[in-house]
């Protein structure tokens, strides 16, 4: 998986750089998403943001069985995971100080 996801990291750089392959969104769109508190329907529907988009139509199946694998991988860590772990902090911290005011903030991914 992890030679596969080099390999097609690879590929999608230089196509970008060849100019036949261009990025979904721009960071323009990134922040009017984020001001409008809408960032689902421009990161979700395509990738996770952090990483390449793998799955694509013109990949054999098995290429696309693990890239699909690698996708479902990388949400699992890189939000949902993350999300968890966050969560238990704040609730730790309101847990242990009751008192105390606090400030939290989270990025959109």
């Amino acid at each position: 998986q992890v030679v596969f996801a080099l390999n097609q990291t690879l590929l999608q750089q230089e196509s970008l750089r060849a100019g036949s392959f261009q990025i979904p969104y721009t960071t323009e769109d990134l922040i009017k998403h984020y001001s409008c508190g809408d960032l689902s329907s421009i990161i979700f529907n395509h990738d996770t943001s952090q990483v390449p988009n793998f799955i694509n139509a013109t990949l054999p199946a098995h290429e696309r069985i693990t890239a699909q694998e690698i996708d479902s991988y990388f949400r699992q860590e890189l939000i949902y995971k993350r999300n968890e772990r966050m969560g238990r902090r704040v609730k730790d911290l309101l847990q242990e100080h009751p008192d105390k005011s606090f400030f939290f903030a989270f990025g959109a991914g």
